[in-house]
């Protein structure tokens, strides 16, 4: 990215702003965040080169925070709780087992994933049949049987794990995948949605980390740091307001907002490929 002069500085942080808000925003929503991302920097014409591929990685980071800082209290008490009590020990068991399979499959599956999947058509697709999804599971008379996230089975952690791998194709949503497996499994809306958040602290912190590894050469982490502070910035504090927010919005209201966007956005970028 090149930046010329005082109003082509202005314009790229406003650019970092919308793309911190995004990223903040849809980071824990079943939404996508790696699809939006995607679709707004094929918009602005970011992505190609090295600052554009940093940008991308480092603010993620502001929403991880945003979740970690929330949730400091309870990782502290679950890591002093899970050497003395059975429940706590075998929760972080569940996380890991809910973990293992997208950290397998994202370590061997990395090149071809970035090589074929990383298209605004895929993601596009992605979003809409995901929203078609999310609309179907609001209709299916589902029988909650769990509650609580850190009570459910430790075969339904792995199983909601697996599912998640499917969220490696981008525009399909870490998040819609984790509660869509969780609630198949029987969990309610509120349970399902906590245990994304639980289940994003070591898949995004890792995949975060395997990403600047593999990635590590064409970092420009020197570049326009004013820029990338700004969009980590706005992602810090949307992710914030999400996290603190998300868990009671579905415990009042179905998934049909989420999904009509979905649907709404990939038709959108569908038909401005095709038709411009």
């Amino acid at each position: 990215m090149q930046l010329v002069g005082p109003a082509a500085a202005h314009i790229d942080l406003i650019k970092a702003a919308v793309l911190g808000i995004v990223e903040g925003l849809t980071e824990y929503l079943p939404v996508s965040s790696t699809g939006h991302l995607l679709l707004m920097e094929h918009l602005f014409g970011w992505g190609d080169d090295a600052f554009g591929k940093s940008f991308a990685v480092l603010i993620q980071l502001g929403a991880i925070l945003a979740l970690l800082t929330i949730y400091f209290g309870r990782i502290l008490a679950l890591a002093k709780d899970m050497f003395t009590q059975w429940a706590a020990a075998r929760f972080v068991i569940g996380l890991l087992l809910a973990f293992l399979p997208a950290a397998v499959i994202g370590a061997l599956g990395y090149h071809i994933i970035k090589a074929y999947l990383f298209d605004v058509r895929v993601v596009c697709v992605s979003l809409i049949i995901g929203g078609f999804i999310l609309l179907w599971i609001d209709r299916l008379d589902l029988q909650a049987r769990y509650h609580e996230a850190t009570g459910f089975t430790l075969p339904m952690y792995l199983g909601i794990g697996i599912i998640q791998c499917i969220s490696m194709v981008p525009g399909v949503s870490r998040a819609g995948a984790t509660i869509v497996g969780a609630m198949l499994f029987g969990a309610d809306r509120r349970s399902a949605a906590e245990f994304s958040f639980w289940l994003a602290m070591p898949t995004m912190v890792g995949a975060f980390a395997y990403e600047v590894y593999k990635s590590r050469g064409e970092l420009a982490l020197g570049g326009n740091i004013t820029v990338t502070a700004v969009g980590f910035v706005f992602s810090f504090i949307f992710g914030w307001i999400v996290v603190k927010t998300f868990l009671r919005y579905v415990q009042r209201h179905s998934f049909a907002l989420f999904a009509w966007w979905r649907i709404l956005v990939g038709g959108g970028g569908l038909a401005a490929l095709y038709i411009f």
